[in-house]
C-alpha cells in the first residue's frame, strides 16, 4: 500500500508546480497520514480541507492493477455518472442534411461540415468534443493528425461516430465523458464539484467505482484496486480504503 500511495501522489494538487502556501499546509494536517478513509469520511473531510474561494472539480486517481503495455488491459470508453461531472461539454457536430438539424435541436454548440472542417484546419479547437455520422468520416480523414494530437478525433468505440446524432448529442452535453488510463495504469475521473453534496459525490463515486470492477480485464491479476486518491483542485490528496466503499456509508 505504501508504495501505491506514493505512486498516486504525484496526481492531484501536490503534484501541481506551486509553492505550497501556509494555508495548504494548515489543511493537509487535516488528513491522517497514512490513514484510508471509508467514502463518505473522505468527502466530508474534502469539504474541510478545501481552501479556495471558487466551486473546484472534484477528482478521483484510481491506481488500477493493470498493465498498459497490453492493448487488452487498457481501459477507455465513455460514461455518464448518475449525478452528472458539474461541467458542460463544448460539442461540436459534423454533419449534414436531416442529421444537420437533429445535432442542433439537441443542443450542439456547434454544428456544420466543410465550414467547420476548414475551421479546423486553420487551427481553431475551440470545443471539447467532436461527434459525427458515419458518412461524413471520408471528409474528417484529412484532420486525422490534428484532431489526433489533441484526442479529438471521432471514434465509434467512444460513441463519437453514430448513426443516432441527435442522442449522442444529448448524451454528451448532460455529462458523458472519456476515461482513459494514463501509462502507468491510473486513471483519473472527475466526478463533480465542490459545491455537491457529500451524497451526491459518494453516489458519482460509487457508480464509478462499480463501473470499473464490471470492465476489469480478464487478465487483471492480483490486486485490482490498487490506492484511490481524492481531491479537489487544489487541495492535499485524500486516500480512500477500496473495501470500505460497499459497507461504510455512514
Amino acid at each position: 500500500m505504501q508504495n501505491s500511495r506514493r505512486q498516486c501522489k504525484k496526481y492531484g494538487s501536490e503534484s501541481k508546480k506551486m509553492k505550497t502556501s501556509k494555508l495548504f499546509k494548515e489543511k493537509k494536517a487535516l488528513i491522517e497520514e497514512n490513514r484510508d478513509y471509508s467514502p463518505i469520511e473522505a468527502f466530508k473531510l474534502l469539504k474541510k480541507v478545501k481552501y479556495s474561494k471558487y466551486d473546484e472539480s472534484v477528482e478521483v486517481h484510481f491506481r488500477l492493477g493493470i498493465d498498459p503495455k497490453h492493448a487488452d488491459q487498457q481501459l477507455r470508453g465513455t460514461i455518464v455518472l448518475p449525478k452528472g461531472i458539474g461541467k458542460e461539454k463544448r460539442v461540436l457536430a459534423i454533419a449534414e442534411g436531416d442529421n444537420e438539424k437533429l445535432a442542433q435541436d439537441a443542443g450542439a454548440d456547434f454544428v456544420g461540415s466543410d465550414d467547420l472542417i476548414e475551421k479546423i484546419q486553420g487551427g481553431w479547437f475551440d470545443f471539447d468534443v467532436l461527434i459525427t455520422t458515419p458518412d461524413m468520416m471520408r471528409k474528417l480523414g484529412k484532420l486525422g493528425r490534428a484532431l489526433g494530437s489533441k484526442g479529438l478525433m471521432p471514434n465509434p468505440k467512444l460513441g463519437t461516430v453514430t448513426k443516432d446524432i441527435g442522442k449522442t448529442v444529448e448524451e454528451f452535453k448532460s455529462g458523458k465523458f472519456e476515461y482513459r488510463n494514463d501509462k502507468d495504469g491510473i486513471l483519473h475521473v472527475l466526478i463533480g464539484k465542490t459545491s455537491f453534496s457529500n451524497e451526491d459525490l459518494a453516489e458519482n463515486f460509487e457508480f464509478m467505482y462499480d463501473f470499473l470492477l464490471k470492465v476489469k480485464p480478464a487478465k487483471s491479476k492480483g490486486t485490482y484496486f490498487k490506492s484511490i486518491a481524492l481531491c479537489s483542485t487544489q487541495s492535499p490528496s485524500i486516500f480512500i480504503e477500496p473495501i470500505k466503499v460497499k459497507w461504510d456509508k455512514k
